[in-house]
């Protein structure tokens, strides 16, 4: 457990009972004190490990992490990393935690032995950055979902970058009023993927129970600030036991996604435990987004 001494965070051990009425034991991820919710109480350290396979469906878990947290703004751990590659640099970005907030921070690999840490591209709170895997008119282009803290709701916005390491032009995209299964919050989910009807993006919608649920938005290919779709209802939400139990149950969350021979593959975390695969065909998948019809 990471622990709060004197203003500095130290790892170490305390023991807590989940009927102490001083602590709010609701999320699994920390303990917090009731009378000072800037009081918390961590219980896990996250880093990020390859997991390699040649079918897409058995994979083999590195023994050693590929990113550890090792940088004043990886304190409490890297996670939710999304992985891009643009003219054969892969480009990974992730949620860095600490004391100051969740930022987004970047690492880049060419053969995944090697990583260079390039450090924070977007300061606290921003995360669940999507890149686009090709510039657009000669910039390169992000989702990202920044949290506001006085006005708005957490929401999907765009931007665009010289060299993939200084963003601007920020602009918003999406909002969360639109259907009850995104009402609360939604954010970016896998790097977006080109297909013959637009960019398509799969991101994550929250509804008011705190369910978290995946769904399809589709952009211009020249234009990515013009919707083109968005389910109304989720594409993938949380049903199978897996997927509604476990370290923080009602969940499904994706960090990638990929196209193979027409069939759109999903691959998400299931209520924060285990990793699992889904997959439909795009035909099917334009049907969910009501364009099925429409010529390509």
């Amino acid at each position: 457990m990471l622990l709060p001494v004197n203003g500095v965070w130290e790892a170490g051990t305390r023991r807590f009972s989940r009927d102490d009425p001083a602590y709010d034991f609701s999320d699994p991820r920390m303990i917090t004190l009731k009378a000072d919710p800037s009081v918390v109480f961590l219980t896990s350290m996250s880093h990020l490990r390859l997991a390699r396979s040649h079918t897409g469906e058995d994979f083999t878990v590195d023994t050693y992490p590929f990113i550890i947290a090792d940088t004043q703004y990886e304190q409490f751990g890297c996670e939710d990393p999304r992985i891009t590659c643009i003219d054969g640099l892969f480009y990974i970005n992730y949620s860095a935690i600490s004391p100051y907030g969740i930022s987004t921070a970047l690492a880049t690999t060419r053969d995944f032995i090697s990583v260079t840490k390039k450090g924070v591209i977007f300061c606290p709170d921003n995360r669940d950055v999507c890149f686009f895997p090709q510039k657009i008119n000669g910039r390169y282009l992000a989702l990202t979902r920044p949290s506001p803290k006085h006005f708005g709701k957490p929401e999907i916005w765009i931007c665009e970058s010289p060299d993939m390491l200084h963003w601007g032009n920020h602009q918003h995209l999406l909002g969360s009023q639109s259907s009850e299964w995104d009402a609360l919050k939604l954010g970016g989910g896998a790097p977006l993927l080109k297909t013959s009807r637009g960019w398509l993006q799969i991101y994550h919608g929250v509804d008011k129970d705190q369910r978290y649920c995946l769904g399809a938005l589709l952009l211009n290919i020249n234009d990515p600030l013009h919707i083109l779709a968005k389910s109304d209802t989720p594409l993938l939400q949380p049903e199978a036991p897996y997927e509604r139990e476990g370290f923080f149950g009602n969940v499904v969350f994706t960090c990638g996604a990929l196209i193979e021979q027409d069939v759109l593959k999903i691959y998400y975390g299931a209520a924060d435990e285990c990793i699992a695969l889904a997959s439909l065909p795009l035909e099917a998948l334009w049907e969910h987004l009501g364009i099925g019809n429409q010529h390509q």
